[in-house]
């Protein structure tokens, strides 16, 4: 049993990619912070699946875990940088 929570849906705009989480969360991540997502195609970004652990893109080799989107999170935010 994950402590994380499952993925339940990703949207996309011009510069990042939405997460919805199982517990109610959106977290949005930049493209930018994934090459291979950055490069494809928006054809190509939309043509993935969702695991209990992650998103999967095979068309673009990418796999991005809930786990390291909230560890990026954690690392990025303006608490964390502040805090120092």
């Amino acid at each position: 049993m994950s402590i994380f929570p499952e993925p339940t849906a990703v949207a996309f705009d011009d510069d990042s990619f939405w997460v919805t989480l199982s517990d109610g969360r959106v977290v949005g991540v930049p493209i930018a912070w994934y090459p291979r997502l950055l490069k494809g195609t928006s054809a190509q970004r939309l043509d993935f699946f969702l695991s209990p652990s992650g998103i999967h893109w095979e068309g673009l080799n990418e796999d991005i875990s809930v786990r390291g989107i909230l560890a990026s999170h954690i690392e990025f935010s303006p608490e964390t940088r502040n805090a120092a």
